[in-house]
């Protein structure tokens, strides 16, 4: 039987086998869940670099948060990241939920990221 390790390997892999199917080359919006932060990064994967990211450990993000691990936190990462990404001229992106359900903290960072401006 699979550990927990593994089978978190498993879906983001899954995930991100169907994001190339239907990606079309677009950038990838990744989104990384820890217990106490949040981050999201843009990733080109046809030239293999970050192209922006923000976390709530940004000097900015992290005097004016109570907590980086809640909705709010979420909701100003997306903000962020989409800020940054229409800076760098990108306008669609795929999103990447890794392992994670497309709930709470999550959703909210999509959400936040689809009033920036981003496009997915």
């Amino acid at each position: 039987m699979a550990s927990n390790k593994q089978a978190v390997q498993r879906r983001a892999q899954r995930v991100r086998r169907q994001l190339k199917k239907v990606g079309n080359g677009r950038v990838r919006l990744s989104v990384y869940r820890s217990s106490k932060n949040i981050y999201a990064q843009l990733i080109d994967d046809a030239a293999g670099n970050t192209i922006a990211s923000a976390s709530t450990l940004d000097a900015d993000l992290r005097k004016s948060l109570k907590s980086g691990a809640d909705i709010n936190a979420a909701t100003a990462v997306g903000k962020l990241v989409a800020e940054r990404a229409s800076k760098a001229g990108i306008k669609e992106v795929v999103f990447d939920r890794g392992p994670y359900i497309f709930h709470g903290r999550v959703k909210a960072l999509a959400d936040a990221a689809r009033e920036g401006g981003l496009t997915f």
